[in-house]
């Protein structure tokens, strides 16, 4: 049985800390930051300053050094970030995966395709809306990685929307213009209901969502208070036996949205 924690050993001490977290919106839209954060605030006597932005933006925050610790979804991303001496060290925590969703009537017919490549060449031949967060995100860096694979750039194509927002605004734009776009599979679930598109292609590997988890390296930002302790302790956490269950336990509509796998670094 692993020893109790002793709130003085937390990051905040007697006193409450600021801890600011850059994450990216899947984790806020889906509702997950709403049991993570409240249970380490409570259990470190911290306080947390979640930023939700694309993956790409909280990257470019800890560059930065405007946050402490990130909380993202772009493997290669997170990897070259720690080459470049930004953060300290990338542990995963969890994974779930990316849907296209589009109109129940699905003009471009894709429903079924196994192929995510596949499915975005027939919306390109069809040249169906396909509406892009455009954001520089997780998920709109598995986007282009998809398209260029398939060989077709559709920047710039009549039927190709750029929205530059997050999940949750992206989805309500592609119901209003009977789009098909990209989705992380959390949102989607959390905000079912709530729209027309559905789901129309899963389970192709190229569809496969992990996230991370990296601490800023203070030693890029001298001048500033970058709040490391804390940092360290919510990895700490949210990899440990505690934390992942809590990630695992999370639903909405009986539906498990993350899978922890912080014990397994094969993604």
């Amino acid at each position: 049985m692993a020893a109790p924690v002793i709130l003085v050993g937390g990051c905040g001490k007697s006193k409450p800390t600021v801890l600011v977290l850059a994450t990216t919106t899947s984790t806020q839209d889906s509702g997950l930051l709403d049991v993570l954060v409240p249970a380490f605030e409570k259990q470190y006597n911290a306080k947390v300053k979640a930023i939700a932005v694309g993956t790409g933006e909280a990257l470019k925050m800890g560059e930065k050094g405007d946050a402490d610790v990130l909380l993202v979804h772009s493997k290669a991303a997170e990897e070259q970030f720690v080459k470049d001496g930004f953060g300290l060290e990338r542990a995963q925590v969890m994974y779930n995966d990316f849907v296209i969703l589009g109109p129940a009537a699905d003009p471009a017919g894709i429903k079924g395709e196994a192929s995510a490549v596949g499915a975005l060449k027939k919306i390109a031949a069809s040249r169906a809306t396909f509406v892009s967060r455009a954001d520089d995100s997780g998920t709109n860096k598995a986007e282009l990685n998809i398209w260029k694979a398939a060989g077709i750039n559709p920047k710039g194509q009549p039927w190709h929307v750029e929205t530059g927002q997050g999940m949750g605004a992206t989805l309500a734009i592609t119901d209003q213009k009977q789009g098909y776009t990209l989705s992380d599979r959390a949102t989607f679930i959390a905000r079912e209901g709530t729209f027309n598109p559905v789901i129309l292609v899963e389970g192709d590997k190229a569809l496969y969502n992990q996230y991370g988890v990296i601490v800023v390296n203070p030693d890029k930002h001298p001048s500033l208070k970058l709040n490391t302790r804390c940092a360290e302790e919510f990895v700490e956490y949210v990899t440990s036996k505690k934390g992942q269950e809590l990630i695992g336990a999370y639903k909405k509509n009986g539906v498990v949205l993350f899978h922890p796998n912080a014990s397994s670094e094969t993604q």
